[in-house]
């Protein structure tokens, strides 16, 4: 069994999140804007938040990032990205796993967004329950799944 843990990111953690985004989100990026360097690295530097941030290990080995947002009515999964050479093996269905005990722990919906072209993630997300809510972003590129019911279609009749 693989020991998974997490541990908070640091300053000196940047280049290493950086290179795992690329790793990770590259093809997926490519697919819809294409990959530009500057834009990239522009990007990370604005979003990279060590104090929010954390690092997924593996048996004490980095494997990836983690970065969740506890709302007042939901956990928003805002960003999680396993390096290829450790996905499929079970390391982000734990995390999910996780993440969605303490949504039903504290009576909170487990939400975030998902590349629409990145269709290996949407189906982990659905084996575990969560269901898409709505697509948004230039052209629908992203899809909001969630945990939450959604509202049924309009009622007809009297």
């Amino acid at each position: 069994m693989t020991a998974i843990g997490l541990r908070p990111a640091t300053t000196a953690d940047s280049e290493y999140c950086f290179q795992l985004h690329r790793a990770a989100m590259g093809a997926y990026i490519t697919q819809i804007w294409g990959w530009d360097e500057h834009v990239q690295r522009d990007f990370h530097t604005g979003a990279f938040s060590p104090g929010r941030w954390q690092i997924i290990t593996a048996d004490g080995s980095e494997v990836g990032m983690l970065h969740v947002e506890h709302r007042p009515t939901e956990i928003y999964l805002a960003r999680i990205e396993l390096h290829p050479d450790h996905q499929e093996r079970g390391i982000g269905s734990h995390l999910m796993r996780t993440l969605l005990h303490q949504a039903r722990q504290q009576d909170r919906d487990l939400t975030l967004d998902v590349l629409v072209v990145n269709q290996r993630a949407q189906a982990l997300y659905r084996r575990l329950g969560l269901h898409e809510v709505t697509r948004h972003g230039e052209n629908d590129i992203k899809i909001r799944m969630s945990t939450k019911q959604p509202l049924s279609g309009p009622i007809h009749g009297s």
